[in-house]
């Protein structure tokens, strides 16, 4: 056998073996990024490139997101989100929804990208990755000098997109699954079985590395007659609009939650119990205060109020289950002694 012919051997043979790879991603691996990754160095060992990335097109907003890289620096992956605009190379790909090859950036008149050039990227290779006619993202694969790309490995290189679309198909479709079993259809928090998950991994890393946890439980005040007066279509409104105020007033290392009905809880870490008050009671005012923004057409009245109840670890207990139990406790006493109150035991 020729020298020549044994190169194109071992050539062919390390493009099925990743090609293998992505098959076996498409059976055995359910986390996107997993998915991505494999899927971005399987490729580039398939084309002999240097770099690369992978990015996923929503098409709602003509946005892409880069979810994968290697081999580039970090100036040129700090931006992580653009928006997808005709006349530009990215448009052009998705356009013509089939494999873009630069062989030599420098005498390609539209490459005008001043952090590619920057970069240092002279050679190219732009994967539209499709599925059923729609574009899910693109692959791109650089190398830093211009180059011939050869027909047989651009061959495998299609065989292996098709794969990595319906590896990132399927992951992605997991993904949504996993996020439908644990958020709230109508607020879009998460749901109760989701904060007994993370309440129990939050305590433990507290209680390992001895730092503070609080929670609070928050129930909007009268809400069945709400419901009973205006209807449950306007009180899944009030349910909406509370979601959004907690997250207009929380930090984003908290964990936001709607517990079941009317109650919300929310945990904060590393947060002492004498902050976690004023978080509450500062939540608790803007309640009162804004609530009558999205009330008026329903009710002309006032609005509505919250009764706040928080607790924290370790001064309330260590476990979840005593720390539930306080903070509930709590909400029910300000409850009961008028409402529209923030209750806490401060040590």
């Amino acid at each position: 056998m020729k020298e020549a012919d044994g190169s194109k051997l071992v050539a062919q043979v390390q493009g099925l073996k990743g090609i293998l790879n992505v098959a076996q991603i498409v059976v055995s691996s359910l986390d996107l990024d997993e998915v991505l990754q494999n899927i971005l160095h399987s490729a580039m060992s398939v084309m002999d490139m240097p770099a690369g990335s992978v990015a996923l097109y929503d098409a709602n907003t003509y946005q892409l997101e880069l979810r994968a890289h290697a081999g580039l620096s970090d100036k040129f992956v700090a931006l992580d989100r653009w928006r997808v605009k005709p006349g530009g190379l990215t448009y052009e790909i998705l356009e013509r929804g089939e494999v873009f090859i630069v062989d030599d950036t420098a005498s390609a008149d539209f490459f005008k990208n001043p952090l590619a050039i920057e970069e240092g990227i002279r050679s190219l290779i732009a994967v539209p990755l499709k599925i059923h006619k729609r574009t899910i993202g693109v692959l791109y694969l650089d190398d830093f000098k211009s180059r011939e790309f050869d027909a047989e490995k651009l061959e495998l290189l299609s065989v292996l997109s098709s794969f990595a679309t319906m590896s990132i198909d399927h992951a992605r479709l997991h993904e949504r699954t996993l996020q439908l079993a644990c958020t709230d259809g109508l607020t879009g928090l998460y749901n109760h079985r989701q904060f007994k998950k993370t309440f129990t991994e939050e305590v433990a890393r507290a209680s390992r590395y001895s730092k503070p946890l609080a929670v609070i439980l928050f129930d909007i005040d009268d809400f069945k007659k709400f419901n009973d007066t205006y209807g449950h279509p306007n009180g899944d409104i009030v349910l909406q609009e509370m979601a959004i105020m907690l997250k207009e007033l929380l930090r984003d290392c908290d964990s936001l939650f709607r517990y079941g009905g009317e109650e919300f809880v929310t945990l904060l870490p590393e947060t002492p119990l004498a902050e976690a008050v004023k978080v509450a009671e500062r939540i608790r005012i803007f309640v009162e205060t804004e609530s009558p923004r999205f009330l008026t057409g329903i009710t002309r009245a006032r609005g509505i109020t919250v009764s706040v109840g928080v607790a924290a670890h370790p001064d309330h207990g260590t476990d979840t289950q005593a720390l539930l139990q306080k903070v509930d406790d709590l909400m029910y006493r300000a409850k009961k002694d008028g409402k529209n109150k923030v209750y806490c035991d401060l040590k």
